[in-house]
């Protein structure tokens, strides 16, 4: 059987001339004539983030709406990744994970934390600065028992962020403690597991505008004492 020339040229191209410069920079959308007045934006930025995520939420082209990139810094060395929102309110924007991963240990070191909103779909991206600090035992007891079986046992099995020889040890350990909690019995919340309150010291909201003249509005401050501002793109 012989093998399609055409296919065999194709499998012999690089990862490189797949994707080349000129491909790259050709990547490229012109943004739409929606702006952010100060008149929509208001005084307060929690109240505008609640807004901005309600219509995200409701926008099918974006998947997992409350899905923000965390940033932490340690020795000057800043690492990120993806989690899940959990609750906002005017104290902050709470998330939760293992404390003794990548993340928990660099929050431990510098509490100094980013996070990153990318609604790209809709043109937009919401930028926040704070600081991280665990929530108490008792919140983080009572969202643990909320959720799924099946996310409650792997936070058991999986000891976040170590070296893990093989799928197959995961996966044992995983049964291990699926034996130990059967579906529908009570699964503790691990020691090792609980959520972060961010308190936001700057909130910057970011609207794509044509020409690349974006419409950009942060906010400085706290609680109810918020200093709005306008930034060039």
């Amino acid at each position: 059987m012989k093998l399609d020339t055409s296919m065999a040229k194709e499998s012999e191209k690089t990862e490189q001339e797949l994707v080349t410069r000129d491909s790259i920079r050709a990547m490229r959308r012109s943004y739409g004539e929606a702006g952010l007045t100060e008149e929509m934006a208001g005084a307060d930025p929690i109240n505008l983030f609640h807004r901005w995520l309600h219509e995200a939420s409701e926008n099918l082209m974006i998947v997992e709406a409350n899905a923000m990139v965390l940033s932490t810094s340690v020795d000057g060395v800043p690492t990120s990744r993806t989690v899940l929102l959990k609750d906002v309110h005017h104290a902050g924007f709470t998330f939760f994970t293992n404390h003794s991963s990548r993340k928990g240990k660099a929050i431990a070191a510098n509490p100094n934390v980013s996070l990153v909103f990318p609604w790209y779909a809709m043109e937009r991206q919401v930028i926040v600065l704070g600081t991280a600090k665990k929530i108490s035992e008792e919140e983080s007891a009572d969202y643990f028992a909320t959720r799924p079986w099946g996310s409650q046992i792997g936070a058991w099995a999986s000891s976040q962020s170590e070296e893990l020889e093989s799928r197959e040890g995961l996966d044992a350990r995983y049964n291990e403690f699926a034996l130990k909690y059967p579906e529908g019995s009570l699964v503790p919340k691990p020691d090792h597991w609980g959520g972060y309150l961010v308190t936001p010291t700057s909130i910057e909201f970011w609207q794509g505008r044509y020409s690349r003249l974006h419409d950009r509005l942060r906010f400085d401050g706290s609680g109810k004492d918020w200093r709005r501002t306008r930034l060039n793109p």
